[in-house]
């Protein structure tokens, strides 16, 4: 069995439902939301670089793209058999910055997550009670970066779980407290961390909802934004495919269309991710013993309330960049997916956008390839 099918189209109603209401409602404003038409790069940058969509988003057999739709998005054989367990919630995104408590404290002013706790070298900080963030102090760094995340799965049995990664020829580091979280590190085809978990660690702290007071003064007026969903997390590897086989069938995420250069994912009702790069139908297989690296390269959170032209206003208002990302040419009033990018204090590429839970389709919506699009054109 082919490790994932690519989703069926849901339907217009359901897009409709994805897309939420437009900052207009008239009618051929909403008839321009719907168009997918040719879809384009979005030529706004931040920070010096373009926001990288999918290679095959204009076309298939073009020099971007240059296979076929039907090879492009051809599935691999699965990596290995599946465990059949699932993501069930996000323990914590670890990032390293050189200056944490900086970095902590502009997510606390401008996202409104909760410090938990600060030991000097590490701020833990709550994303409501659905997420948490470790930065942790790392000065000979340029910059922020995201060196691996964890999630909790289920079913749960320390030893079934080890057995089953070694009987996949993983390689597990166990990582307990003590006090009841278990847990394994285990690597991923391009070497990025994956740590998986029982649910007793940080994920659990957030139920008490514990604040610290800050060391560091808030670098401006805190917005009384709020992180409501994990839009998408933006994963770079070197082979796409084995890489979505091997989350598809260790943790069960469940991919929601494969462009040919990328393939966006469920991870669960945690949020999703969008795994990019290398399509070993173009580029062949990775020879052996090949330098392979992996780089989560953004996160896009999904914030409320949102008010497209309000979120840029505050974002003006602190002096930070808000560069438009509509994964499309569209324009962001009308457009089926809203966001801005803007950068942190180290550097790190934020994007922020209007996606939740009910419309965590949007994105998706927005770039499907031209193809995809006009073999499911509505018809009249």
């Amino acid at each position: 069995m082919d490790f994932y099918e690519p989703r069926p189209w849901r339907g217009w109603r359901e897009i409709l439902k994805a897309i939420g209401p437009v900052d207009t409602h008239a009618a051929s404003r909403r008839r321009r939301v719907l168009r997918f038409g040719a879809l384009a790069l979005v030529a706004t940058a931040t920070a010096g670089s373009a926001f990288a969509q999918g290679m095959c988003q204009n076309g298939y057999e073009t020099k971007a793209c240059p296979l076929p739709m039907r090879a492009a998005t051809a599935p691999i054989a699965p990596i290995f058999a599946s465990t059949g367990w699932r993501t069930v919630a996000l323990d914590h995104l670890a990032i390293e910055a050189p200056d944490y408590r900086r970095e902590a404290a502009f997510y606390v002013a401008l996202m409104g997550w909760t410090l938990r706790s600060d030991n000097g070298s590490q701020a833990i900080l709550d994303i409501g009670s659905w997420g948490t963030v470790t930065i942790k102090a790392a000065p000979l760094r340029q910059r922020a970066v995201v060196t691996g995340f964890s999630f909790v799965i289920a079913p749960w049995d320390s030893r079934t779980v080890e057995a089953e990664l070694r009987k996949r020829g993983l390689s597990p580091v166990r990582d307990d407290d003590g006090r009841g979280f278990e847990s394994f590190h285990v690597r991923d085809p391009d070497g990025w961390d994956l740590q998986i978990g029982n649910g007793r660690g940080l994920a659990e702290g957030r139920r008490v909802g514990a604040a610290a007071k800050p060391d560091t003064p808030a670098p401006f007026a805190p917005t009384g934004w709020k992180t409501v969903w994990l839009d998408h997390l933006s994963f770079r590897v070197s082979n796409y495919k084995e890489s979505a086989s091997f989350y598809a069938n260790l943790v069960g995420w469940s991919p929601i269309y494969d462009e040919g250069s990328q393939i966006e994912m469920e991870m669960g009702d945690v949020g999703d991710i969008i795994v990019r790069g290398g399509n070993p139908f173009v580029s062949g297989p990775q020879p052996v013993g090949a330098a392979r690296a992996a780089q989560l390269d953004h996160i896009s959170f999904g914030i409320r309330p949102w008010d497209t032209d309000a979120v840029k206003a505050e974002l003006d208002a602190r002096k930070l960049t808000a560069a438009i990302d509509t994964s499309t040419a569209q324009e962001i009033h009308v457009a089926s997916y809203r966001s801005y990018h803007t950068r942190t204090p180290n550097g790190f590429n934020l994007q922020i956008s209007f996606v939740d839970r009910e419309n965590r389709l949007a994105q998706s919506s927005a770039v499907r390839p031209r193809e995809l699009a006009s073999e499911n054109q509505p018809t009249h």
